[in-house]
Formats: structure tokens, sequence, C-alpha cells
């Protein structure tokens, strides 16, 4: 399948898991040479002999354009758009590693989903730091399993930049009959959703775990987005942005989706396993529990109240059971739904 645009531009993905892998699919479906880095040799060296990422995407073969490598400069070489989708924790020290070889006209598409820990940051704005600001970064981001992407499921997703020619040239270059693309400004917003959702998520498996009930899932869920929405607004972003598909869209999918990794986090949490045996069990991982702590200083810094995450901090630490967190969020004083 060619994209009808002309001559195809070369992508580089940087990260070999599900989402990184999944993008390269779809984009080497689309007729572009992918460069797709992956840290681990011999992740690498097996997707290149069997042309297939068993470990995080089986079952999909890798398009011929698709080159896996551990080589940065390999990758990075001649590329016109650069993927970041390696986990959050990773960004820093793998673009850190991966700017002197990117090449200067180079759009960066952020696809990493997270807060960095220790400054709080988000992706892009951590993207910037180790890159510079002369190359315009763009996020990418929405309702999207990897596995559905890669198997051409209909998915429409966001892109988001200060630039909107960048916008404009990601949703062009990287759109499909399966894949649509919308375009924000709003960069705040849709990584305030993207983030934060893993947190309700891992609570939305909490409840199930504990065979709550619909009833509950559905408030968890709509009392999460006001709770997503107060932070994003509080740091700059717009409330109707999370009523969109960074926030609303991604928040459901990943709250109620068998394939969500955060939500099995908190099945297994409600089923009364420790955080450890269930992380053990999982060969990908679930941003949330990363993303708890960090939502929770960056609220404290502006004064926002997050008290679905307050709880889930409670639990990933062990200090709570998952049960008595439920209860305590029941019982919080009853307010006014509408936002002061």
């Amino acid at each position: 399948m060619s994209s009808g645009n002309g001559a195809a531009e070369r992508v580089a993905v940087l990260g070999s898991g599900g989402w990184g892998t999944a993008l390269a699919v779809h984009l080497g479906r689309l007729g572009k040479p992918v460069g797709l880095w992956g840290r681990d040799a011999s992740l690498v060296g097996e997707m290149s002999e069997r042309r297939e990422n068993r470990r995080h995407l089986a079952g999909v073969a890798l398009p011929p354009g698709v080159e896996p490598t551990t080589s940065l400069e390999r990758a990075l070489r001649g590329a016109r758009y650069v993927v970041a989708a390696v986990p959050s924790h990773g960004v820093r020290e793998v673009l850190r590693r991966a700017a002197p070889v990117v090449p200067p006209r180079a759009i960066v598409v952020s696809a990493a989903k997270g807060i960095e820990e220790a400054t709080l940051l988000r992706m892009s704005q951590v993207v910037e730091q180790e890159l510079g600001t002369a190359r315009p970064v763009t996020v990418l981001s929405g309702p999207s399993f990897a596995a559905e992407v890669a198997r051409g499921a209909p998915t429409a997703v966001l892109v988001a930049g200060r630039s909107p020619d960048a916008v404009g040239a990601v949703q062009h270059e990287f759109r499909s009959g399966y894949f649509r693309l919308y375009a924000s400004d709003d960069v705040i917003g849709v990584e305030v959703g993207a983030a934060l959702k893993n947190v309700i998520a891992i609570a939305a498996g909490v409840v199930d775990g504990l065979g709550l009930g619909h009833n509950a899932t559905a408030a968890l869920i709509t009392r999460g987005l006001a709770e997503i929405s107060r932070l994003a607004c509080a740091l700059g972003g717009r409330r109707d942005t999370l009523a969109g598909l960074s926030g609303l869209g991604d928040l459901v999918l990943t709250c109620t989706g068998g394939l969500s990794r955060n939500r099995q986090v908190g099945l297994g949490l409600g089923s009364g396993r420790p955080l450890d045996d269930v992380l053990a069990g999982m060969s990908a991982v679930a941003e949330g529990v990363r993303t708890t702590g960090a939502a929770l200083a960056l609220g404290a810094r502006h004064e926002v109240e997050l008290p679905i995450a307050a709880q889930m901090a409670e639990v990933l630490t062990g200090r709570r059971t998952p049960r008595a967190a439920l209860d305590e969020l029941m019982l919080r004083r009853q307010r006014s739904e509408a936002e002061p």
C-alpha cells in the first residue's frame, strides 16, 4: 500500500516495543522506508531474521521497508520524521544519545505517554531539552492499542504541536485508509490527558477486580476525566481538548479495553495480588505505575486536587487496600459536579 504522497520520506522509529513496532509496521505499509531502533540486540536480531516482533506484536509481519537496527545512526540517517516511542522514563536518555545524529530538518513525533518523575516535565518538554527547539516537535496521542493499529483496524488519533506546518505534515504523511489523524495546537492538554488516563485506568482495573460493577466503572471514568481536566487546565491546557480523542477517547479505551496494560495492573491489585507480582508477569511497561506519583507532585505544585490518583498511590505503595481506597473515594465530601 502506498501513501500516494509522491517520494516516500524516511522515518526513524525509536523504540521496538509494541507501540513503536506497530507504528513502524503502519508506516512501512504506506511504502515508507523505516529505521526501527531497539536497544535489545537479541530482539532486534530476531526481528531482522523472522520479520516479526514475536515478543511484543506476535503474528504481525514487518513490511519489507522496515529495517530493525540497534544503531541509532543507522536508524536516523536521512530521516524526515523521528518517532520517539520508548517508555517515558527512557525518553531523555535515548534522545540524548540520538541528538548528534538527528537530521537538522527532521520533524519529531513524540509517541510516549507519561510525566518524567525527576523533573515533572511532559514528554515534548523532555524532547526539546535534549534536541533543542530548532526542530518542530509534535505529539501523537489518542485511543490506539498497538495490536489493533498493526492489524489495520480503524483508528483515529490526534497530532498536536505548535507548528501548524509540522502538524499538517504528520497528518498528511501518517494517514491511511484505517488511520485518521486530527490536528490540535493544545500540546499541554493532549499530553496531560495521555499521561493521566493511565492512572485512572489502574483504578478502573481495581474496580473490575473487586467486582464492583458497571455503575462504579462509569462513575470512575467520569470523575477521572474531571480530575485530568483540572490538572490540564491548571497547566494551561484547554478543557475541550480533554473531551476529545486524547482525553475522553483514550480514557475510555484504556479503562475498559482488554489490551490495556494499566487496567491489567488494577485487575491484579483488585484481586489481591501484590504489585511486584503483577508487574513481574508483564512483558511491557504499564506507564500509570510511574505516572501516579509524578501526577500527584504536579498537582501539589499547582494546588490541584487529584483524589483518584492519591488513592491509587496508596494502593500501589501497599499503604491501603484496594477496597479501602475505593471506600475512601465514595465517602469523600459530596459537592457540586460543576467545577468551580
